[in-house]
């Protein structure tokens, strides 16, 4: 969404640390929130994108300033007290006052791993042919969204080349509210000096993965 979040980062904070020690979690805690989000039982209409929508909700200071999985934390608590699950009062507390109905027993510590290991399949029916093709010139709509996207704001107006189509898959956009619906993915190619004009005179390319939604024909 436009707001604090962005998918391909926001300038002004500092270099990207690339070099840090390979860990789990920095803090026991992390591991904890860890656990216990893969292993709750779920409402059928949570998903992965929803999640995502509710965590760029999060007050900007917050999401700047606070770790990954306090993040995770305030994300799965709002959105327990929005699908009714939990109340402000039990999750302040720790300690439920109701039994959620409708849900399965959560699963054991055992199976959290397993669970963590398990693919999901994203792809189904488009409502209609693809709308372009390898080699197509493009250029990404300068689309302004008040919800979740996956359109990076530094490649909105830019102009690509559809390199590769890779068939139909679950909009996020759209999953993010609830509405199940297939649409073409392609990879699109930029010039750097497209993306950025201070790389002007550079030969790197760059390759998104874009829904169509989010294309034009150039």
């Amino acid at each position: 969404m436009d707001g604090i979040h962005d998918l391909g980062g926001r300038q002004g904070f500092g270099k990207v640390e690339v070099d840090e020690p390979e860990e789990a979690f920095h803090h026991a805690w992390e591991g904890r929130v860890f656990g216990l989000v893969r292993g709750m039982s779920r409402p059928a209409d949570w998903n992965i994108d929803w999640f995502r929508h509710c965590r760029e909700l999060i007050d900007p200071t917050d999401y700047l300033t606070r770790p990954y999985y306090d993040q995770w934390l305030q994300a799965y608590a709002a959105m327990m007290v929005v699908s009714e699950i939990a109340t402000v009062e039990e999750l302040a507390s720790g300690h439920a006052d109701t039994k959620p109905s409708g849900l399965r027993p959560p699963i054991s510590a055992a199976d959290v791993k397993k669970r963590k290991s398990v693919s999901q399949n994203f792809e189904g029916e488009a409502e209609g042919p693809p709308a372009f093709a390898v080699g197509d010139s493009v250029r990404v709509k300068d689309l302004s969204v008040v919800g979740h996207t996956r359109l990076p704001a530094y490649a909105r107006n830019r102009q690509g080349v559809i390199e590769k189509y890779h068939g139909a898959h679950t909009f996020a956009d759209a999953n993010a509210f609830g509405e199940k619906r297939a649409v073409p993915i392609y990879t699109v190619s930029f010039g750097a000096a497209e993306l950025w004009p201070e790389a002007i005179g550079r030969r790197e390319r760059i390759f998104l993965n874009m829904w169509e939604g989010y294309l034009d024909h150039a």
